[in-house]
């Protein structure tokens, strides 16, 4: 597993033979995981199966320490995940609170393209196997609220 050095920092997660996860177009879903370091409303077991599954998968994602704290301080990273390129999967919490974040930043998310995975009401089963699925569909982000 990666060590952070600065809780601030994201941290991008790849193997030698890494799989992109593509969406019905051929893009592939970016797959950005949320750490939830500071508010801890995501139960720690399930966090840290998720995070485990997801470096188990040989598929490439990004974990950040804490969307709501890159929210605050307006993270210019949020306005880059939110252009793009391709679809993205969240794995965070509350779909409606992380669309918040998002739009706290100043970098609201696409209405498509843009899947949503709650560890805070799923099994970490049930979010792993969303997160790393091949996506027949990418929902409206509509959809996930």
């Amino acid at each position: 597993m990666t060590s952070m050095t600065s809780m601030t920092s994201t941290t991008s997660m790849t193997s030698q033979h890494e799989q992109a996860t593509h969406d019905s177009q051929g893009d592939a879903v970016r797959i950005l995981y949320c750490r939830c370091a500071y508010a801890q409303v995501v139960p720690a077991a399930v966090k840290d199966a998720v995070l485990a599954g997801l470096a188990a998968a040989d598929r490439g994602f990004e974990m950040v320490p804490d969307l709501c704290e890159m929210a605050a301080r307006r993270d210019p990273h949020l306005a880059e995940l939110a252009r793009g390129p391709g679809p993205l999967r969240i794995v965070a919490c509350w779909p409606r609170a992380v669309q918040g974040l998002f739009v706290l930043a100043d970098a609201p998310l696409p209405k498509q393209g843009v899947e949503i995975l709650n560890m805070r009401t799923d099994t970490a089963e049930t979010v792993l196997a969303a997160a790393i699925a091949a996506a027949g569909r990418t929902p409206a982000l509509d959809a996930t609220l």
